[in-house]
This record gives structure tokens, sequence and C-alpha cells, in this order.
């Protein structure tokens, strides 16, 4: 059990006053006490009761008084969130760097099979939507219970340009409050990071933004059972930054667990024709080759943007920036079987989930009751008929 208000907790110093100030009362009494030549003739004259009930008034009044004290600290206490009512929302990224043949066979296709496993190890109650990105996000598959649809689409990913992690994150978000009633949908901001110019300069790793000065962990009420695991291997490119989006997460009390894939050294791109959705018509991401638009790994018409870093290398300080913010955790991997190791964690991390319940009116409520009873009891032993 935890606390609010803990400087309300001072109020339980009237406890002790009380006792020591009826402890002062007896001892008075008893030095004023009349002597009586015979005891008979006392205990006849008495309405017969037990010694203890003329100290039950006051216990009772004691506890009420640090029932009540309890109150005022405004106590919480937390419990376990049934896997059954979690929303999960995997966030892919399908950038073209995710051709990158550093990890094998390459990026895409070892996050495919990775992301498979995750979503079909989930218990039966669990919903899962998937969230593309790459320029922009989109909502692939809302979130359900149905593994066939979310393995279908995870067979449909194809490379493209571009990389919107924090429009991911916003739509992860809308995506959340489809089926979850605490957690409204962002709505415009989505709007704005999609309308975003492309090759826009992002803020990633500079500046937070107005507003950010919010980006803290939730409070009393700790956060929605529903999550969010964002997958990338590159920097974001496009749309807003991922550090402006992390304001509508805190507010919704929605984690962001972040992934970052690949090394710091990508290899040839390199995607399959199925993969590649059996073209490379207008929009497609230009394959083969060994950097964006045929440059150099970590070179290409990104540069200006990113300053050094390149957009094929994951900006992991960001990701672990994000996941901090928010309450997840951030991951890497450099390779399949890491990748796979990480998706394998997540369920430990994930899968029960604690939420937090204000006790305050249990204890007020109990205090008053106890209260009551102390009242109660004064009047029913009282010594005056």
């Amino acid at each position: 059990m935890s606390f609010t208000w803990p400087l309300g907790l001072l109020s339980g110093l009237t406890v002790p006053l009380v006792l020591g100030a009826y402890l002062l009362a007896l001892r008075r009494r008893r030095r004023q006490a009349v002597h009586y030549s015979s005891l008979a003739l006392l205990r006849t004259a008495l309405p017969r009761r037990r010694h203890w009930c003329r100290h039950l008034p006051v216990a009772l009044l004691v506890v009420g008084l640090a029932l009540l004290a309890v109150a005022f600290g405004r106590p919480q206490f937390t419990s376990d969130v049934p896997v059954a009512k979690t929303s999960i929302i995997l966030a892919l990224d399908e950038s073209g760097s995710m051709c990158s043949t550093d990890v094998k066979p390459n990026r895409l296709g070892a996050a495919q099979r990775a992301a498979r496993q995750f979503v079909d190890g989930q218990p039966g109650g669990v919903r899962v939507g998937l969230v593309l990105f790459s320029g922009f996000a989109e909502l692939a598959v809302a979130p359900t219970t149905n593994r066939t649809t979310l393995d279908r689409a995870l067979d449909d990913l194809g490379p493209y340009g571009g990389t919107a992690i924090g429009a991911a994150i916003l739509k992860s978000l809308d995506a959340i409050s489809e089926v979850d009633p605490q957690v409204p949908p962002v709505g415009n901001a989505v709007s704005r990071a999609a309308a975003a110019p492309s090759g826009a300069p992002s803020s990633a790793s500079g500046s937070t933004g107005p507003g950010n000065a919010a980006a803290t962990r939730p409070g009393t009420r700790g956060y929605v059972p529903d999550v969010v695991v964002l997958l990338t291997d590159g920097s974001n490119t496009q749309g807003v930054s991922p550090l402006d989006a992390v304001p509508y997460a805190v507010a919704r009390r929605v984690r962001v667990y972040t992934i970052g894939l690949g090394t710091s050294h990508p290899g040839p791109l390199e995607c399959s024709a199925s993969q590649r959705g059996g073209d490379t018509g207008p929009g497609k991401f230009p394959y083969g080759g060994h950097g964006l638009g045929g440059g150099a790994p970590g070179g290409g018409r990104f540069g200006g943007a990113l300053g050094n870093r390149s957009p094929l290398v994951a900006d992991l300080p960001l990701l672990r920036e994000v996941s901090r913010r928010t309450g997840g955790a951030s991951y890497s991997a450099q390779d399949a079987s890491q990748l796979e190791k990480v998706f394998a964690t997540l369920p430990r991390d994930i899968g029960v989930q604690q939420e937090r319940h204000e006790a305050t009116v249990l204890f007020a409520a109990a205090a008053a009751l106890v209260t009551l009873a102390a009242l109660g009891a004064a009047i029913k032993w009282s010594p005056y008929p």
C-alpha cells in the first residue's frame, strides 16, 4: 500500500494525544476516589458490567482516529489485471531499410518470423492489433483475437521509403482507444503527423517540443493494461518527432515498449519478391544496392535531415527515452535469435498488468463506522443511568 499525501498521516498524532489524555483522566480519578467502608454495598449500588467495558468507547475512538489518519494520506493499493484484458498493438517498421541483410535473411524477414511467433503465443483472450509504418503509419489490423488475420497481415509486409516513428505511436494510441474506453483517441495529432511533408526534418533526438514538460510517468492512477510494442530499425525521418508523441501516451497511461533491430553496419538492401509484393512500382523503395537512393549505407538523401545519424541504424538512445518516459522497457536485437528472445521476454513484462486503486473512501467509511460504534458503546455502558 502507498499514499498520495503521506503528510496526511501526521494527523495520526491525535491518537497518542487522546490516549495520553485518557490515561491522565484515569489517574486523576483514582486520586479523587471516595473510600467506602463496605465494598459489598458499593457493588450492589453500581450497575453490573465487565471491567473492560468502560475502556471500550475510548479504544474504539482511538481506532477510528487511526483509520481517519490513514484516509487523510489517501491510501492506494495495486491489483493484478488479468492478461485477458490486455490489448497489444504491434507497431512494425516496414521502411526500405528493413531490407538490410545484416540480420538474416533480412531485417524484415526476421521481424515477420519473431512477430508471428509472439502473436501465436498469446493467450486466446488477448487482443492484438497491427500498425505498420514507413513514411506514414496505418492501422493494418484492429485489435482482435483472430490470429489467422494477424498472421496473414504479417505475411503481407512490404518495404516503403521513410520512417515515421512518432506517427506510429500516435496511430497505436488511436487503435487502443477503439477497444478501451479509458483511452481517448488522439485524433487531430495523428492527422497532422500523417500530413507532415515527406522528408521533413525530425527533432527526434533533440528538443522535446512544447508541452513535453508533462512527459513524466503516470502518477496515482497507474497504467492501463494496454501496451504498444514498437519495432524499428532506423531513425525517425518523417512526420512528428517520437518525443513529441510521448506526452499523448503518458496522458493516456499507455506504456510503449521499443525494440531496436539491426547492427550499426547495415548490409546490402535485398528483399524477396514476396516481400516486395511482386513489383517496385511508384512510391516503392528502390531495392538492391547498398543504401538509400543508391548511396552508401548511412548516406543518401536523408543525411542532411538526420545529421551524422544513418537512417539505416536504429536510434537506440531515442527508443530508450520513449520507453522510459512512458513506463515501458527498451530492447535491442542484432540478429534473428536475439529478436526472438526479446519477443519471448515480452509476455513476462506485459502479460500481467498492475493497476492502482485509491482506498480513501474505504478507510474514511471504516473510521466513521468505528466512531459511531464508540459513541454507541459510550451510551450503552455509561456509568450514569
